[in-house]
């Protein structure tokens, strides 16, 4: 448990992202934290580097639900002071921390309040005793790093943790967890580390990241992007929509468009991704420009526009509703998704409620 989101073991894939705002500079931090949780984050990595970080940190966690994760490299004392202020996870290498003494008392800590740690092996800084057995880095190398690293815990008898292997080629990246996954129990956080600037990072982790998951390795993803981190929610909601994994949003089926078009597809679909962006709630909506491909498209979802002339068909629950001219096509979709979600969110309470009467 990450705080009050469940890790592993069946639960849902959890979304998360870092924060790259100055730590110590709380209100920017908080803001920031703030919309990622409003994209939709379960839980966010805030790195805290100094004993300053430490204190800014004490306060951001009084400021904001949503669960942390504090990212500390060597200095123990820091992991220490974290865990005293409500840190609902720990992102250290045993190995960098320094003697056992020090390990010991972090896992100590730990263990006496219940906080998961998250191991972290990065193929850019592998430690020198591996470097020299390994001249560049490998898969194997990782490995090796992080069965170091889990012995140092299963030595203190600590088992509360999740491990990441990350790299920022690809293939390394899948061969690492590849060959961890079938010798661990615990579970995996997955990321294609540096993947670059939004498009070519997408790109990347959306190849990395799907691999994995379609192979059933993975339970906690960050999408490592060069770009404003509520992107990173983004694409790694994205991903997992894409893998039938979470449904979250608007679905959104589109036609890359061609000249059989009746309407602008591009524009159309462009607005309503702005639009509709607030929206939480799992819902399918086709946007087709032809009659070719439309009413396939349009039957299977939830809300389907076909473009036809003179006026296009819109489709609700895979049926012939209404038609509708080009002018008013943007507007009248958003207000049919909107009223779709508003009707589907009380059906829920509704079913919740009547699930509470019955317990």
């Amino acid at each position: 448990m990450v705080g009050n989101v469940p890790v592993g073991g069946g639960a849902p894939i959890s979304v998360q992202s870092m924060t790259n705002t100055e730590t110590c500079d709380v209100a920017a931090t908080v803001a920031q934290i703030a919309r990622l949780a409003t994209a939709g984050a379960d839980i966010v990595r805030v790195s805290v580097p100094s004993m300053e970080a430490a204190e800014a940190f004490r306060t951001i966690r009084s400021q904001v639900r949503v669960p942390l994760v504090a990212d500390i490299h060597f200095d123990y004392k820091i992991a220490l002071k974290v865990a005293e202020y409500g840190v609902d996870c720990l992102r250290i290498n045993p190995g960098n921390i320094g003697s056992e003494k020090k390990i010991r008392a972090v896992i100590d800590a730990a263990k006496d309040k219940g906080i998961p740690l998250r191991i972290g092996v990065n193929a850019g800084s592998l430690g020198k005793v591996l470097l020299r057995k390994y001249p560049e880095p490998t898969a194997e190398a990782m490995v090796e790093s992080a069965l170091t690293q889990i012995d140092i815990l299963d030595r203190l008898d600590f088992q509360n943790f999740k491990i990441s292997l990350k790299a920022s080629e690809i293939f390394m990246t899948l061969a690492a967890y590849r060959q961890l996954a079938p010798q661990i129990d615990q579970p995996f956080h997955l990321g294609i580390t540096e993947a670059g600037g939004l498009r070519s990072g997408t790109v990347k982790s959306a190849i990395g990241l799907g691999a994995l998951l379609m192979d059933g390795i993975g339970d906690t993803i960050r999408v490592s992007l060069a770009a404003d981190p509520v992107e990173e929610i983004k694409v790694g909601f994205d991903i997992l929509k894409s893998l039938g994994l979470r449904s979250k949003g608007v679905n959104l089926v589109a036609c890359p468009s061609c000249s059989r078009q009746n309407f602008d597809v591009i524009s159309v679909v462009n607005q309503l991704e702005v639009r509709l962006e607030d929206i939480s709630t799992a819902i399918d909506v086709a946007v087709i420009g032809c009659i070719v491909n439309g009413p396939g498209e349009a039957k299977v979802a939830e809300i389907g526009l076909t473009g036809a002339s003179p006026a296009n068909l819109v489709y609700v629950e895979g049926k012939p509703h209404h038609k509708i001219n080009n002018a008013d096509l943007v507007n009248e979709l958003e207000a049919m998704v909107r009223a779709r979600v508003a009707e589907k969110n009380l059906k829920d309470a509704a079913r919740a409620r009547n699930l509470i009467a019955h317990d």
